[in-house]
């Protein structure tokens, strides 16, 4: 026989020899083993004899924890071919205590023997810490590198951008950029996003995404001052974008390129319990969308709110509907990434009432409609009818306060640095209940979804060396890829190999 799978049990038992004075077969092996997080491969060998020296046939029960373990007959060893991971128990009472039960026949007299078998899996300590590298910052929202320096930008919602030093933990005194006397910061309005230009070693602009005091989006390009990587000119503000906003809600706020320098715009749907304009299925509307547009260029030369060009793949460049749209039907997509490995954007898309989600958009995926708000995540909404043409999450979750839920989707980047535990997953997390997690990129593939069961859930497998990660406002990647949590409360933390 071949590998049989293992289902857990419990109890125990002998045969009886029914007066015949055969004897029942004997368990010699130990009853308990413990195994590390992450083992694989051969964990425990049978050792079962019969005293009268009869065959011996060794079987297993079929009942808990399923197709988890498996036991070669032919070598009475048990093999465990994906590994078990402490903070994501997968026996049936989640204790990292696995029972199988073992019968041992003798096959000449059909006496038996049970024998029960805990397996317990230990935690073992990660090889990342999670290193607080700034803080003091008035609810800051974002925070990306810039380009050719160690540095950070992080932005203040009030309308500052602020240069950290991260290897200091020092902040520089004159802010990158300070538009506070321009902007409205009630409800999800304020300074929300920035995006340094691909080129920025020799054109020196930034975007920024802000709400104007009238409560408008406005995206803005401003210049460096010659000579500095740090500080912009607020004298040369140029109007890129605008649209008007209904609501101090669903502002959404991020904003970045493509791998192929094209700006990504991602707009909420106007804000209101469910989408009541409609404005996330009406492609003759910009909310509740993405935008793709191309900075380098202007299509609209006598519109100075519309400094841009339309890309030629757009699916309404050529009408029928806004020619800067790209991807329909999002609620609120606050944060998003885009992963330059494979140039898909990862967008996590806040939810209704009771479903958080994350979006994957690859960038041949013009038109792509994600659903709202006639779906939130997989499931219908206030009795939308589903459709073959909306595109499901690749992972979602549900409300609550427990570790794999949430309330506020803050979507995440795809790491590939140098920590083993989130190495090439996605790490995402939810800004109301401070949870965090990750998920293979891999496994993240659009057609699919998966459910927070599957998630990895990280504040415990990286505990803060100073305060708490609470409101995570959003992630980013410095420099030289290493992960970053930016805490509303006004921190900012670094997640450290562990040398």
């Amino acid at each position: 026989m071949g590998a049989i799978p293992l289902l857990a049990a419990c109890g125990g038992g002998g045969g009886s020899d029914g007066g015949s004075g055969n004897r029942a077969p004997v368990f010699s092996s130990p009853a308990q083993v413990t195994i590390d997080e992450g083992a694989t491969g051969e964990i425990y060998t049978v050792s079962v004899s019969d005293p009268d020296g009869d065959p011996v046939e060794v079987t297993v029960s079929a009942q808990n924890d399923a197709d988890i373990f498996y036991y070669e007959d032919n070598f009475r060893k048990i093999v465990l071919n994906s590994p078990l991971d402490f903070e994501i128990p997968a026996d049936a009472n989640a204790d990292n205590v696995y029972e199988v039960r073992f019968t041992a026949r003798d096959t000449a007299s059909g006496l038996e023997t049970q024998f029960d078998l805990r397996i317990t899996v230990s935690d073992v300590p990660e090889d990342g810490a999670l290193t607080q590298i700034g803080s003091g910052f008035s609810q800051p929202l974002f925070v990306a590198p810039i380009p050719g320096t160690q540095l950070l930008a992080v932005v203040e919602k009030g309308g500052v951008i602020r240069v950290l030093d991260p290897s200091a933990g020092t902040v520089d005194s004159v802010p990158m950029l300070d538009v506070s006397s321009d902007i409205a910061t009630d409800g999800e309005r304020g300074l929300l996003g920035l995006a340094f230009s691909p080129d920025f070693a020799n054109d020196r602009q930034v975007y920024v995404n802000l709400t104007n005091s009238s409560g408008a989006t406005e995206i803005r390009r401003y210049q460096m001052f010659a000579g500095s990587d740090t500080q912009a000119d607020p004298a040369t503000a140029d109007l890129i974008f605008t649209t008007p906003q209904p609501a101090s809600n669903h502002n959404a706020g991020w904003i970045g390129f493509s791998n192929d320098g094209l700006l990504y715009i991602p707009l909420g749907d106007g804000g209101g319990a469910g989408d009541p304009d409609g404005n996330a299925q009406d492609v003759n509307e910009v909310l509740g969308k993405v935008l793709r547009v191309d900075v380098s260029g202007d299509d609209f030369p006598a519109d100075d709110a519309r400094d841009y060009a339309i890309p030629a793949g757009n699916p309404f460049a050529s009408g029928g509907g806004r020619p800067e749209i790209f991807a329909t039907g999002l609620r609120n997509p606050y944060r998003c990434s885009v992963d330059p490995v494979t140039g898909d954007l990862f967008i996590g898309d806040v939810g209704q009432g009771a479903i958080e989600e994350i979006d994957r958009l690859a960038p041949d995926a013009a038109g792509t409609n994600f659903g709202w708000n006639l779906q939130e995540g997989t499931q219908s909404y206030a009795g939308g009818a589903d459709s073959v043409d909306f595109t499901d999450p690749v992972a979602e979750y549900g409300h609550g306060s427990g570790p794999l839920q949430g309330n506020s989707v803050t979507g995440g980047y795809v790491y590939r640095g140098a920590v083993a535990a989130v190495q090439d997953h996605y790490v995402f997390g939810d800004f109301v209940s401070g949870n965090y997690w990750s998920v293979p990129v891999a496994d993240l593939q659009t057609g699919s979804t998966v459910p927070s069961s599957q998630f990895q859930r990280l504040n415990d497998l990286f505990p803060a060396d100073t305060g708490t990660v609470s409101n995570i406002s959003s992630f980013g990647l410095d420099a030289d890829g290493n992960l970053l949590i930016v805490d509303y409360g006004g921190s900012l933390y670094r997640l450290d190999p562990m040398l």
